[in-house]
């Protein structure tokens, strides 16, 4: 019994030491390692050849590593914080990231060097980008701490990762290097630009599983209320009962119900798209429909490149949005796609880039079903506005964002 507990008791002091001298080997950097062995080797060349040279070498490194041991030495036991006012931004704001450092503990801290990587996804995805926010953090007396702040611009559309917050504790020669992580990363959503749609709801009329929409119509499924006949109502709709009571013909009203799913797809074709500009604009447009018809309590079905989802709110699509990035193939089923997610929709409608012909634009639209309605919009790459009626589906031909508005009605 007594050996087996002192053999647990060496086993685990044997492996705490282990641990230590682990932890203590990582603080070293390869530079360092290389010191060190550099002051070994000169050593042992003085020893077996007594070359005074090699003696002032190995005594060069070896103060050198001893010296940066002993700056390194200092208290880095930091918490901190990372925190942000929203983690939702919109194109050209301002963000404004807060670090608070503290020691929680009793005894001061050293002064060390703090490093805040950004990490700024791009429509390309590897043309992604990394940042660091270098910053200093002073000494800290017990229970004292320190506010930093670091502005992000948001110039463009994005999921920014920032963090996480490390603090870095080394000497001036590189040899040692200490580094804590203090914080998680978070994630800031920069949203596309998007233009606001104004319109009534449309679908499907009369359908079961349809959406109940603000009108008020005279044929329909969900009952309203009553008003007076009119000179050439449907005598099908009056109220029986109601005009024996009354005397007067009353006809039923009804609230509109329409079947109102949507699907939403965007063209990611890179070899579509002529400029980075132009693609965000046919991100912003894609994002202006998805939230208009989101807005509208409709149930909408999302596809861009790599994104496929079904959002429940207006922000929840936007940051899906702010990932949306370019493919290197094209899609050439697009309504397929779409139709394979979501079989009962009842109103298609496809973003696509300039690069599509006419012949393309009509494939598409004939590929849809003949139940659901079918809406091409279409980037122009001379900046002309305009709507087509064509057989196969209504193609709108806009030049930048702000021809939106100018053509809701056929969104509707």
């Amino acid at each position: 019994m007594n050996n087996s507990i002192s053999r647990y008791v060496r086993q685990r002091s044997r492996g705490h030491i282990l641990q230590n001298v682990r932890q203590a080997a990582s603080t070293v950097s390869p530079l360092g390692w290389s010191t060190l062995i550099a002051a070994m080797l000169t050593a042992a060349l003085f020893v077996a050849w007594q070359w005074v040279e090699m003696l002032a070498c190995a005594i060069v490194f070896a103060v050198t590593f001893t010296t940066a041991v002993v700056l390194s030495f200092g208290n880095t036991a930091l918490e901190a914080t990372l925190d942000v006012a929203s983690t939702r931004a919109h194109i050209g704001q301002t963000v404004n990231v807060q670090a608070v450092v503290s020691n929680p503990n009793t005894r001061p801290t050293a002064s060390a060097a703090a490093d805040l990587p950004i990490t700024q996804s791009a429509v390309i995805p590897s043309d992604s980008t990394t940042m660091h926010k270098h910053f200093h953090v002073p000494s800290l007396v017990a229970r004292q701490s320190t506010l930093i702040t670091v502005q992000l611009c948001a110039d463009r559309r994005a999921i920014i990762t920032i963090g996480p917050l490390s603090v870095r504790r080394g000497d001036p020669f590189g040899l040692m290097r200490r580094e804590q992580r203090l914080t998680e990363s978070l994630t800031l959503y920069v949203h596309p630009q998007i233009c606001v749609l104004h319109g009534r709801q449309s679908g499907i009329p009369r359908d079961f599983e349809g959406t109940p929409s603000r009108d008020v119509v005279d044929d329909d499924l969900d009952f309203h209320g009553l008003r007076q006949y009119e000179y050439g109502d449907d005598v099908r709709n009056v109220h029986w009962a109601s005009t024996a009571k009354t005397g007067t013909l009353m006809l039923s009203r009804f609230v509109a119900t329409r079947r109102s799913d949507s699907s939403l797809v965007l063209d990611t074709d890179m070899q579509g798209y002529t400029s980075a500009d132009q693609f965000e604009t046919a991100v912003s447009v894609f994002a202006s429909i998805g939230v208009h018809w989101l807005t509208e309590h409709r149930t909408v079905f999302t596809q861009a490149g790599g994104l496929r989802a079904r959002p429940r709110t207006p922000t929840e699509f936007l940051d899906a949005c702010c990932g949306i990035k370019l493919s290197e193939h094209r899609t050439t089923d697009l309504a397929r796609e779409a139709m394979h997610r979501s079989p009962r929709t009842s109103l298609l409608c496809f973003v696509i880039s300039p690069a599509w012909s006419i012949d393309d634009v009509r494939r598409l639209a004939v590929a849809t079903p003949m139940s659901a309605q079918c809406i091409i919009v279409q980037l122009s790459s001379t900046g002309e506005r305009g709507v087509r009626m064509l057989p196969e589906c209504a193609l709108v031909t806009i030049g930048s964002l702000e021809d939106i508005p100018h053509i809701s009605g056929v969104l509707q």
